[in-house]
């Protein structure tokens, strides 16, 4: 597996619990969206990689022998 193949398969699994456990525990009530921040969380750091070309999760992930694809 590649580190661009593992970034998108981490942040697509990162979106997707975070709108689960929203919808879980906020249910209807979206006027606490205690686990939409990190759905932000999430699209600003992809938003700012597409921009600076730098991302964490990239280096986190060479730093454990995935290689560049």
């Amino acid at each position: 597996m590649t580190i661009q193949r593992a970034i998108r398969i981490i942040a697509g699994s990162f979106i997707v619990l975070s709108v689960c456990l929203s919808s879980l525990y906020n249910g209807v009530n979206l006027s606490e969206p205690t686990w939409l921040w990190l759905t932000l969380f999430v699209g600003i750091n992809l938003f700012q990689s597409g921009f600076t070309q730098w991302c964490l999760m990239e280096k986190i992930l060479s730093k454990l022998g995935l290689k560049h694809g």
